[in-house]
């Protein structure tokens, strides 16, 4: 007689995509693992809620051969810590590809869940997960699928381990003096289940001397509204200047947004800040009425590093790239992989400086992809060489290590309401999206035009952080 492997399920989403679309999925996700010979338990519904996560909770026992949390669309990782911080064996996290039409918004994001999941389980449970990509009408899916529930869950990729070009010991040295004594404005807390926007600042002052200033959500709402009207008109007037689009959206959030840019710049100028890292929803678009992502977009053209979700230690790489000689960079998710092409697609919500368009000329503002309420950027990012970049915490010891990795930003149209880029790895694309989960690295990376990586491992050398480059 066969023994039927004990599976657990729980398809985890968010409210504010297609949960619809998500909720098909997951129930085709479950019917191939039943056709595959699993005895397969869990919630038969989608988990979005603290209630819905309790529930599910009674499932997840220490008797089950297999535990697969189907990410049927992007959920913050409090899921993940909450139902499977106490497994002694790897969870399995299955995405699913995007389903959405080019130039629409990501109906999913499936993959970026995926991956803030790794990270919260690696970096604060200790588990490894896995990652199977990819639909279950997928031969090639049906095949891992199967094969997990014979005991063999898909691999962690080897970590390269080459030794790579360094640069200029002197110049690096200078460029890291030059960051000390600067600060980072913050604004708000991290968003709950967000495990990559926590940080430790004295970490943060020791390795790079910078220092945190940090403002409440509610504070900075009252910066808002204590614009002067003057001073709003003249930001909205050079901004519909330099962004004709914005003419077209509605008036009364051209001139909120234009009120947030004014109060960021203020407090940019009055605390002296070099970069900021703002809780840029739910508030802004609950309690506000405007997303901020236009006026991020703003402050990154006028020189400022901007980073949403209140990402302190892609802050820190966004400055660390730009005093390394990197220019104007951006804070993306990696949300598509076409491993074909070895093609990852990077995303964020239209926060992208307009100087970073594929054509400036054309960098549209428009509505936020989830919110529907204005103003976040929706353009292609610019083609040509790119390289990616991040600081996160080093599980299982002190500090902080540091992705690299690079390749060549395509030309396509925007693939996803926002800006997303198009970039075909040097490194094995596929290979990189797993080792992301499994090694769990933050769902941010910084995206750069120009190649620093000699100075960037130059830096992690002189600064003792060690380097995981693809």
């Amino acid at each position: 007689m066969t023994v039927r492997p004990k599976v657990v399920v729980v398809p985890t989403a968010r409210p504010t995509f297609a949960v619809e679309v998500a909720k098909v999925r997951a129930v085709a996700a479950r019917a191939l693992l039943v056709e595959l010979g699993a005895d397969v338990t869990g919630p038969a519904d989608l988990v979005m809620t603290p209630e819905d996560v309790a529930a599910a909770a009674e499932f997840v026992t220490a008797d089950a051969d297999l535990v697969i949390n189907i990410c049927a669309s992007f959920s913050d990782a409090s899921p993940a810590l909450e139902l499977y911080a106490g497994l002694d064996r790897p969870p399995l996290l299955w995405s699913f590809r995007e389903p959405g039409p080019v130039g629409d918004r990501l109906w999913l994001n499936s993959l970026c869940g995926a991956n803030l999941f790794g990270h919260a389980l690696l970096v604060h449970a200790g588990l490894s997960a896995r990652l199977v990509y990819g639909d279950p009408s997928e031969p090639a899916v049906r095949d891992a699928i199967g094969a997990a529930l014979r005991g063999d869950l898909p691999p962690a990729p080897d970590v390269p381990s080459v030794v790579r070009e360094r640069g200029d010991t002197d110049e690096v040295a200078e460029a890291l003096r030059g960051l000390r004594g600067r600060t980072i404005g913050l604004v708000g807390e991290a968003p709950t289940g967000f495990t990559p926007s926590r940080y430790d600042a004295a970490l943060v002052d020791k390795l790079f001397g910078l220092a945190i200033e940090e403002i409440g959500v509610e504070a900075m709402f009252d910066r808002v509204d204590e614009v002067p009207a003057a001073e709003r008109d003249v930001e909205r007037a050079d901004a519909v200047a330099a962004q004709p689009s914005l003419a077209t959206l509605d008036p009364a959030q051209v001139a909120l947004s234009a009120s947030v840019t004014t109060a960021l710049k203020s407090w940019r100028d009055q605390a002296d800040l070099s970069a900021m890292a703002i809780r840029c929803w739910p508030e802004f678009p609950a309690s506000l009425g405007v997303c901020p992502c236009s006026s991020l977009s703003r402050l990154a053209d006028a020189g400022t590093p901007t980073a949403c979700e209140r990402d302190v230690y892609g802050a820190v790489t966004m400055m660390l790239l730009e005093a390394l000689g990197a220019g104007t960079t951006y804070l993306v998710d990696t949300v598509d992989l076409d491993a074909e092409r070895n093609v990852v697609r990077l995303w964020h919500c239209g926060a992208a400086a307009t100087s970073l368009a594929a054509d400036p000329s054309a960098a549209t503002q428009y509505v936020h992809c989830n919110r529907k309420i204005g103003v976040a950027g929706n353009f292609p990012l610019k083609t040509g060489p790119v390289m990616m970049a991040r600081l996160t915490e080093n599980p299982g010891a002190a500090g902080l290590r540091l992705l690299i990795a690079a390749g060549e930003s395509v030309p396509e149209p925007n693939r996803f309401q926002g800006n997303t880029a198009a970039v075909r790895l040097d490194a094995d694309a596929e290979d990189f999206v797993h080792g992301l989960v499994s090694g769990g690295f933050p769902h941010h990376t910084v995206l750069a035009w120009t190649d620093v990586r000699p100075a960037l491992r130059t830096a992690a050398d002189q600064l003792g952080i060690p380097v995981v480059e693809w």
